[in-house]
């Protein structure tokens, strides 16, 4: 594609304009591990939910969200939509709680959750497991997807672009810690939010498409549906009823882990209360779920129409490696029709988008292996200057770490199933540990270690020749795992109860799980009402599905659909202006860190 010199323009202002609050922030984020991880816990709600917004918005979620609709069509969706049950439980069981725990990192709560040689080897081992390991492969995907772009848009091989992106990141990252990454994310997600509506204009504009009523006639209504043909039961097994049954609740997937983690994690805690806690993170879930997908399914269901197969793209585009070409390239093979000074900004937003996901995991991937591993066992009496310099080299060598793995991953689709496989099974005790005191620390390396070699196998077994579908390698890792840790937790000893004790006067978790721990801590009861927080958690999912719905019943010209849609929208919106809140007694809200 020809870049004019108005969109080279455009393209290095928005560089220049997002690298400023590194500089003016350098000062503040060289304090400590606290303002370089966690921003001094003083984050207000719309930063940190714009921040976990813009970090979702990667380089790889329109090419995985485009190969979806292509290859199953809108439908397909329900793979990520279904996650959406998780974020609500997120927001209305966990937020406050993680805010309450006052914690550093969210591996710092393994060893005020459980006991003694165990609670130090699983915050140890997860440091490297989830800080390096699953790191590197989430960061591989998002570096595939941007060298794919790189390719399409710029000619460029995949370890020039590999090159410049990891020089930016690199540079980011390690300079101005989680505040540089909180501004900078609502900045970026401006500029990438402003490219994707005017991608998905554009490609309506086409005379192949004949704008969105030609679109839509053109397109099978099977492709157009929001729900999966129940005719093809296996189909439909493997795109809605295995997600909303079984998928959200056992896979730990980033960004909609079940009881919140990685980065979500990391926000929530960065928060200045547990109510900023709780209205960013259900903030994030609405901006992720009913504002971005539409306008990328409008340029998948377009690109349907203009490269109906995978030759039409390597025609299109005879420069690009044949090894990149999948269903998830037309995506940026889209980006051919946007007119000067649009595609400089779209081509910014999409760097910025690959920023911000980029600089979030090596910032928190850095948390990991800085505060968790090198602080805790290797060198715990240094100065809090040594920790931020140990966080900025280890952030260079997990971006080099993430390129070097790109290398070995082929399509966005792949690379998400072998991130769900190695999450599947682990969801439920992520979610348990908080409600159930009897949850150990070796439960927590069980299921780890059972779902990652179950998923391993899997994986290995595709590359093979000898693929197990991914509805039934999913069932059979979550029912492993599940297995493996609850007979862990039943056959290795409880965690001490001076330990359990602790834990609850500091965090008050609800429900019958501490009911014995409740009655010897000598503390007030539980904070939080679990019957509000399940009204809560059914009304936030009406409210964004009935957004997500409604928006696409109305952009398909069914007008009475739209306003059913709209009617659940309102009487849900309603309900949780009335309940939020209800959820803190006069005065309460502030915690501190």
């Amino acid at each position: 594609m020809h870049l004019s010199t108005l969109d080279l323009g455009i393209i290095l202002a928005s560089i220049l304009i997002s690298f400023l609050p590194a500089i003016f922030l350098v000062r503040r984020a060289s304090k400590s591990t606290t303002e370089f991880f966690t921003s001094g816990r003083s984050a207000p709600w719309w930063l940190i939910g714009i921040s976990m917004v813009a970090t979702t918005f990667s380089t790889d979620t329109p090419n995985l969200v485009t190969n979806m609709v292509r290859e199953s069509g809108v439908s397909d969706n329900w793979l990520w939509w279904s996650f959406l049950l998780t974020g609500m439980l997120t927001v209305f069981f966990f937020a406050r709680m993680w805010r309450r725990s006052g914690v550093l990192t969210d591996l710092e709560f393994y060893e005020i959750r459980y006991s003694g040689k165990a609670a130090s080897f699983v915050r140890g081992f997860r440091a490297v497991y989830l800080g390096l390991f699953f790191n590197c492969v989430i960061m591989a995907t998002v570096n595939l997807a941007a060298a794919k772009i790189g390719n399409v848009v710029l000619g460029w091989p995949m370890y020039r672009t590999l090159i410049f992106a990891a020089t930016i990141t690199i540079f980011f990252a390690s300079v101005s810690g989680l505040w540089g990454v909180l501004v900078t994310d609502s900045i970026q997600f401006l500029i990438t939010m402003t490219g994707t509506f005017a991608v998905a204009y554009f490609a309506l504009q086409q005379p192949e498409v004949g704008g969105l009523q030609g679109l839509i006639a053109k397109i099978d209504p099977k492709t157009l549906s929001l729900l999966p043909d129940f005719g093809d039961w296996p189909t439909a097994m493997a795109v809605l009823i295995i997600p909303i049954t079984i998928q959200w609740w056992s896979v730990w997937y980033p960004g909609a882990e079940p009881g919140g983690g990685s980065y979500i994690a990391q926000r929530m805690l960065a928060a200045r209360s547990e109510k900023d806690a709780l209205t960013g993170t259900l903030f994030f879930n609405a901006m992720h779920y009913a504002l971005r997908p539409w306008p990328w399914i409008l340029v998948a269901l377009a690109s349907t129409l203009i490269f109906p197969t995978l030759g039409d793209i390597a025609r299109a585009y005879p420069y690009v490696d044949p090894h990149l070409i999948g269903n998830d390239m037309a995506y940026p093979a889209m980006l051919k029709f946007l007119p000067a000074g649009f595609l400089g900004l779209m081509i910014a937003g999409l760097l910025a988008a690959y920023r911000s996901t980029i600089e979030t995991h090596l910032n928190w991937g850095a948390s990991y292996l800085v505060h968790d591993l090198y602080r805790r066992f290797l060198k715990p009496d240094a100065s809090e200057r040594h920790y931020v310099w140990a966080g900025r080299v280890t952030t260079a060598l997990l971006m080099i770490a993430a390129a070097s793995l790109t290398f070995a991953l082929d399509t966005a689709a792949e690379s998400f199933q072998l991130i769900l496989g190695i999450g599947a099974g682990t969801g439920l005790l992520y979610l348990l540990r908080w409600f159930w005191w009897r949850v150990n620390a070796w439960s927590e390396v069980a299921a780890m270690v059972s779902s990652f070699l179950v998923a391993l196998g899997f994986f290995i077994a595709k590359k093979w020749g000898h693929a197990v579908p991914a509805t039934e390698s999913l069932i059979i890792t979550v029912v492993t795992t599940t297995i493996v840790w609850v007979a862990t937790a039943f056959l290795t000893p409880p965690t001490d109860r001076e330990t359990l004790l602790a834990f609850y006067r500091k965090v008050r978790p609800a429900g019958p799980g501490w009911r014995e721990i409740r009655a010897e801590s000598g503390v007030t009861a539980a904070p939080d009402s679990l019957p509000q927080a399940l009204l809560g958690w059914v009304l936030g999912c009406t409210f964004i599905y009935a957004a997500l719905f409604g928006t696409g019943s109305f952009l398909y010209g069914r007008t009475a659909q739209g306003v059913f849609w709209l009617v659940c929208f309102v009487i849900a919106a309603g309900g949780l202006l009335r309940l939020v809140p209800r959820l803190w007694p006069q005065g309460a809200g502030e915690a501190s860190a």
